[in-house]
């Protein structure tokens, strides 16, 4: 499985999700002028790297039952 590309790229989409998270929860627990100028950009960018991850996981699972190697 960790030869696979696409099992590489999902752990990547994963880990961008889990870095914006925390710069989020940093941001957002230092407070000040950067989590007021960037709280709901960073929210925003988690949702779609979410997003994006969901739908790779999903695409993977899909193949893998159809029997694709």
């Amino acid at each position: 499985m960790f030869n696979d590309p696409m099992f590489i790229v999902i752990t990547v989409a994963v880990l961008a999700v889990l870095v914006i998270l925390m710069i989020g929860i940093g941001g957002f627990a230092r407070g000040g002028e950067f989590n007021r100028k960037h709280a709901n950009r960073l929210m925003r960018y988690r949702i779609a790297a979410q997003a994006l991850a969901v739908l790779l996981i999903i695409g993977f699972a899909l193949f893998r039952a159809q029997g694709g190697n």
